[in-house]
């Protein structure tokens, strides 16, 4: 058990242990940033569907 809690410090108190952490928090940040791209991108796509909708004559849809 000693040896886990060692290894467990090592890692937290070495390089790989924040490092880490900043890969981490930077993929978190992509991720976020993929979703609000994409619901942007398809706030616009439903605007513009919804715009060539309309300019279709009845009975066409």
């Amino acid at each position: 058990m000693k040896t886990l809690a060692k290894r467990t410090l090592d890692f937290v108190y070495g390089e790989d242990g924040p490092t880490l952490t900043e890969y981490a928090v930077m993929l978190a940040l992509i991720v976020a940033l993929c979703f609000v791209a994409a619901g942007l991108i398809g706030t616009k796509a439903k605007a513009t569907f919804t715009t060539l909708e309309d300019g279709l004559p009845a009975g066409s849809s």
